[in-house]
């Protein structure tokens, strides 16, 4: 049988892995809110926080989805 390749065990893992499809979701919702954010021409200082930790959020997730998806291969 031949390896999945990335994609596919991505599809995989939304169908069968609740855990990552959380993650795949959360880092979705991440980046929907960045790309809002980042059509602002100005941020308050208060949304320039949370610019910074929901970037970290998002790379957090990246992240632990990776790890998921080498565990795989």
């Amino acid at each position: 049988m031949a390896k999945e390749n990335n994609d596919e065990i991505v599809k995989r893992l939304l169908q069968e892995d609740s855990d990552f499809r959380r993650k795949h979701d959360e880092h979705r919702d991440c980046e929907r809110d960045l790309k809002k954010m980042e059509k602002k021409p100005r941020l308050s200082a208060s949304e320039a926080l949370d610019k910074k930790k929901i970037k970290k959020i998002k790379l957090a997730l990246k992240d632990e989805m990776q790890a998921i998806i080498a565990r795989q291969k």
